[in-house]
């Protein structure tokens, strides 16, 4: 059973993000029971403070739900929940009025003010940082005016001195202010993470078929005319024969040779496309991996390798770079190639794995074939927590060589 640092390890960048999010709102209700909930015993009657107590955990309650159905929300997951925000706003404004009341009803009891206070300010803040979780964001602006005027217009009524309602006024205004443009701006930075983890495969996929379609147009350009000749010939030479002509017989050797130079050229394409450059190989890998904001680090030499080899290891940094965009959440990548003892060595290892063995998939099992045409070998597997190695070994030998020669 995986522990909690393998279960955070185990989310790709996006999801710790909603994650961490998520948590940091959920906490807003708990702090506030645990600050303002609890204090008031200590500042108010024992029935008061029992009410006082059961209103805030009412508030608390209700705003855990909206932080999870809004966060849903932003994710396209639910509709919008619109019965929640009003419900917690009503119940924000309600409490906060009962709180202005408490204290004007006790003007010489510090007790209750201390805590009328810290009950209005912790539930308005609150309030309104989880109720802009849920709306648009040219909203947010109204919905911190409307508590701000709200704060003001009450404790005017209750007869307040004009200094404490404008410091009323400015401490809800500053504090709803930056509750709200933190909340839009988790929002934003929320979906900014999704949409460029979206970006990413969507790059990968693209890659993959921008290959595929290179590959048919090369094998349509390949076999497209010299079918259409071998067609042709086909026709007459049938035409021939059924005249008795002996030239019928010419046509067809004509097309047995279209067909065999057909073939000759689809092998050609299949080999160009099969074969793959290692030094090209590392530096797109470099690119590639740095352009995911991959820190990656390309070592040791190449010079000398049989073409075979480095088609061979080639096939091996393009699976492996695959891999490791598409499934960890690496900040960095080394790659480093080494001879020893009459091999090459490909080592790629990255951090922020989240593949639990390197045993199946039928990428790896295809890089395994690949490798065994040149008398080659592949592990791949975790080192330490966290961390991914994958290695390649190729014998550099005459028998190699001259494989490859001939």
């Amino acid at each position: 059973m995986r522990g909690p640092e393998g279960w955070w390890r185990g989310k790709s960048t996006p999801a710790k993000v909603e994650t961490y999010t998520r948590w940091s709102y959920h906490s807003l209700p708990a702090v506030e029971v645990a600050t303002v909930g609890l204090a008031v015993f200590g500042n108010a009657g024992l029935q008061l403070a029992g009410w006082l107590f059961a209103a805030v955990c009412a508030h608390a309650l209700l705003g855990t739900v909206t932080v999870a159905r809004a966060l849903d929300w932003t994710r396209g997951r639910r509709p919008q929940p619109l019965r929640l925000l009003w419900a917690l706003g009503v119940v924000t404004a309600l409490i906060a009025v009962g709180a202005l009341l408490l204290a004007d009803r006790s003007p010489g009891d510090s007790d209750a003010d201390t805590a009328a206070g810290s009950i209005f300010g912790t539930v308005v803040i609150s309030g309104v940082g989880i109720i802009a979780l849920g709306i648009r964001r040219r909203r947010v602006l109204m919905l911190v005016a409307g508590f701000t005027a709200g704060a003001a217009l009450v404790p005017l009524l209750l007869g307040a001195p004009g200094d404490a309602v404008l410091a009323t006024a400015v401490a809800v205004l500053a504090g709803s202010g930056f509750m709200s443009f933190a909340s839009v701006f988790s929002v934003w930075l929320l979906n900014a993470v999704y949409a460029l983890g979206d970006a990413r495969e969507t790059r990968a996929r693209l890659a993959v078929a921008e290959e595929r379609l290179r590959f048919g147009r090369d094998l349509h350009d390949v076999m497209g005319r010299n079918l259409a000749v071998i067609a042709l010939k086909s026709e007459l030479a049938v035409q021939l024969a059924r005249r008795g002509r002996p030239e019928a017989v010419e046509q067809m050797i004509e097309v047995q040779r279209i067909a065999h130079e057909s073939q000759r050229e689809v092998r050609d394409v299949v080999r160009g496309y099969r074969e793959s450059d290692l030094s090209v190989e590392l530096a797109g890998a470099r690119g590639v991996l740095t352009a995911a904001g991959i820190d990656c680090e390309v070592s040791g030499s190449i010079e000398g390798l049989p073409v075979a080899v480095q088609s061979a290891l080639g096939w091996v940094v393009r699976e492996a770079t695959t891999n490791v965009l598409r499934h960890g959440d690496a900040r960095r990548c080394e790659v480093s190639v080494r001879r020893r003892e009459g091999r090459v060595v490909l080592t790629v290892e990255n951090d922020g794995a989240r593949t639990a063995s390197g045993s199946g998939g039928s990428g790896l099992a295809g890089l395994r074939e690949r490798l065994a045409a040149v008398d080659g070998t592949l592990e791949a597997g975790p080192v330490r927590e966290g961390v991914f190695r994958l290695v390649a070994e190729v014998p550099v030998t005459a028998a190699v060589v001259s494989g490859v020669a001939s």
